[in-house]
């Protein structure tokens, strides 16, 4: 048997295999996009982050305004000078993302069986008996028996601080529903998600428009996230926008899909967008847990 000479940086021994590997052997070709956020927005803990392998800064408006993202992106051109690692810009949008709206931060405590009113009335307090949401057409858009999610992201079934409702009943605009757990929710915002149903609102909101123009635009952003992409279309109503702003005619779009109205036109999305996030956080609460790594 010919032995076959194989490209390998050290011997094949059980040691090596459990010490790291060296940096100088291959090129690093996967790249690391890092969500920069109130933990990670200092000049020092970003340059680690660049010397960690971080390439891609994303910037999460769901959250925070221009000012304060600006300051940070001001700290990541400190950093790249520092470090002289470059690294690319990412505009994460808001999208048609249902929010609960807490004014005074007072946390919630919502009662296993009890009963919860969801209200676009936004000038009333939150309570463990109302809670107002920034969409005037939740009412239309469900029906007793669906199920709501309030809280952050994948639900398990264990949490405490993130709750599960039925609609019990629809009233004018309001939608009266039956909590299904014991939870307690602080903070100021909450996401609000219906269960694969469709949300009639746009892609690329106004306020998503006015971000890019005043802030994207100038500075040059290499990527824009766009949330809760659901259709193809979204994509090219996107890059439609972009090319009307002069510096962003070269920007890249992601579709970022977190419904199963997006899985299900995912094969055209990804013909249209540049790349494709999959937002598994999202995904799991329109999916069981076990069917969000999957994908037919």
């Amino acid at each position: 048997m010919h032995s076959t000479n194989l490209l390998l940086e050290e011997p094949i021994r059980m040691a090596s295999i459990l010490e790291p590997s060296k940096t100088s052997f291959f090129p690093a070709m996967t790249k690391i996009v890092g969500t920069l956020g109130p933990k990670s927005r200092s000049v020092d803990t970003i340059s680690a982050c660049l010397k960690a392998g971080m390439s891609v800064a994303r910037f999460d408006f769901s959250w925070g305004d221009a000012a304060y993202h600006q300051e940070t992106l001001e700290n990541l051109k400190l950093a790249i000078k520092a470090t002289k690692k470059l690294c690319a810009v990412m505009l994460d949008t808001v999208g048609p993302e249902l929010q609960v709206v807490n004014k005074n931060e007072t946390p919630i405590s919502l009662e296993e069986n009890g009963t919860v009113v969801l209200t676009p009335h936004q000038g009333q307090e939150a309570s463990s008996s109302l809670l107002p949401i920034n969409f005037s057409g939740l009412a239309k858009a469900v029906r007793p028996g669906a199920t709501i999610f309030v809280g952050q992201y994948l639900f398990t079934g264990s949490e405490t601080t993130s709750v599960w409702l039925e609609v019990s009943e629809v009233k004018g605009d309001d939608v009266v529903c039956i909590i299904k757990n014991t939870a307690t929710l602080a903070g100021s915002l909450f996401t609000l998600h219906c269960s694969q149903i469709h949300i009639d609102l746009p892609t690329l909101s106004d306020e998503d428009k006015d971000v890019i123009r005043k802030w994207g635009a100038p500075n040059k952003i290499d990527f824009l996230s766009l949330s809760y992409t659901r259709h193809a279309e979204d994509v090219r109503q996107a890059r439609e926008f972009l090319s009307k702003l002069g510096d962003l005619s070269q920007t890249q779009i992601f579709a970022k899909i977190e419904n199963v109205e997006g899985l299900n036109h995912f094969d055209e999305i990804l013909a249209e967008a540049d790349g494709i996030i999959l937002s598994r956080g999202n995904l799991g609460i329109d999916l069981p847990p076990e069917k969000v790594g999957y994908l037919d």
